[in-house]
């Protein structure tokens, strides 16, 4: 078995594409699948059980590296976001163990070290006479630290934090974040640059194959094939926050903060816009609101049932491989709690994580659209891609009277641009 990342990938892809010509070679006129006409396999396979029995074989591994690459994406995350809160959090230096033997050093005070010393007690045992020189092997700071303790020799008040002198309260470094919904569909969309306000293409929107056999003499079948050129619109996406001079100057993170919490917003709003944008300028229009996306209604099918038909329509119609599902949290949480008659959880035990996938092909859980309806396509960039006119910028200035104020305005934008090329690669679930 492979063991990096791009190992499992590349296997898993190679996979993909053989089961894919299995089906491919076994799929009848009529949407069926006939596996006596696979020959693919060789001698040694023969037959639709035998054929079969691989076909089953050839899934369960597919499954197999699919959740071993995931585990070591997994472990790649966490080994990042250990090495993100290392950075992040200030810890205060805690004081060293000097005491020896795993014991700390314990400072006593000037009345304690007096009544452990002999010579003192021989001293007071003869009547005080005539004087006595003591020495002590201590800082005077940390004499001086415990008399203020009022922990002194003959000490008959007892000091405490209500009725003394309060301890010290410092307010530990950084903030708990508010909550916010992270962006979870750019990350599955490929995205690349342009450099043009409008991206146009020619989709072939009439094919007419009319291939047929003739007789000798007879006249050549024709086919019809006509291009429509489309276009999508670079639209931008702004942000901006007034921020006092004071605020900049006095906390030194704050410059970051700010600029990292706009970044953020943007892309959070660009993951919005791809789902469920309406297309209205200044809105980019999102995948469910495309012209000419299938869709799959739940009506009494149980939610996986669904699902799995919106593939179908995702490979028969669109002529694509799905890749993903995307589903409101608690639409795949009635997945996840999903049993059978006698109360086994079918998607695992409650011990365990549980596979995030339906169908062998992974979940992206969003909340930007309601729950209720769910997607599901084929996110390659053959049949949908992004478009990124301008990144995130960041830009500071004034605005109005500010700079009199001592005020400035932090703002951020990016002009970004989505084309779903195939729009039939993409299946809309609703009534879940």
């Amino acid at each position: 078995m492979p063991d990096t990342i791009k190992e499992v990938r590349d296997e898993l892809a190679a996979k993909q594409d053989a089961l894919g010509a299995i089906f491919k070679e076994a799929k009848t006129d009529d949407g069926q699948y006939d596996f006596n006409k696979v020959k693919s396999l060789g001698d040694d396979v023969k037959g639709s059980i035998a054929v079969a029995e691989k076909v089953n074989q050839m899934n369960a591994e597919l499954d197999e590296l699919a959740q071993k690459a995931e585990t070591l994406e997994a472990a790649e995350k966490a080994a990042k976001d250990q090495e993100r809160r290392e950075k992040a959090l200030w810890r205060p230096p805690l004081p060293g163990n000097a005491g020896g033997a795993g014991q700390p050093i314990i400072v006593k005070s000037l009345g304690e070290l007096l009544a452990e010393e002999k010579a003192y007690a021989d001293w007071v045992e003869q009547g005080c006479r005539n004087r006595v020189d003591l020495s002590f092997d201590v800082l005077p700071t940390d004499v001086l630290a415990k008399g203020m303790l009022a922990m002194t020799l003959q000490s008959k008040t007892l000091m405490t934090t209500s009725a003394g002198y309060a301890p010290e309260s410092v307010r530990l470094p950084g903030f708990v974040e508010a909550t916010a919904r992270p962006p979870q569909l750019i990350d599955i969309i490929p995205f690349s640059q342009t450099g043009l306000p409008t991206i146009k293409y020619m989709e072939e929107t009439t094919r007419t194959h009319a291939a047929a056999e003739k007789a000798e003499g007879a006249a050549y079948a024709e086919s019809t094939f006509a291009f429509t050129e489309k276009s999508s619109d670079v639209r931008k996406i702004t942000d901006s926050l007034p921020i006092t001079d004071e605020q900049l100057e006095d906390v030194p993170m704050m410059q970051g903060y700010v600029n990292g919490r706009l970044t953020f917003g943007i892309r959070q709003r660009l993951d919005t816009q791809v789902y469920v944008g309406d297309g209205t300028s200044p809105n980019l229009r999102g995948i469910v609101n495309v012209v000419g996306i299938q869709t799959q209604a739940k009506g009494a099918d149980p939610v996986p049932d669904a699902f799995f038909k919106a593939m179908t329509k995702v490979r028969v119609t669109g002529r694509a491989i799905p890749t993903h599902h995307v589903m409101h949290p608690t639409d795949w949480q009635s997945v996840r709690l999903l049993r059978t008659a006698d109360g086994v959880y079918i998607w695992g035990s409650p011990s365990e994580a549980g596979p995030e996938r339906l169908w062998g092909l992974p979940v992206v859980q969003n909340d930007a659209r309601a729950a209720g309806s769910g997607l599901t396509g084929s996110f390659q960039p053959a049949w949908i891609s992004g478009f990124e006119r301008k990144g995130v910028d960041i830009q500071l200035g004034y605005v109005g009277t500010q700079f009199s104020e001592g005020k400035k305005t932090v703002r951020g934008d990016m002009r970004a641009a989505l084309v779903v090329f195939r729009p039939a690669a993409f299946c809309d679930v609703t009534g879940l």
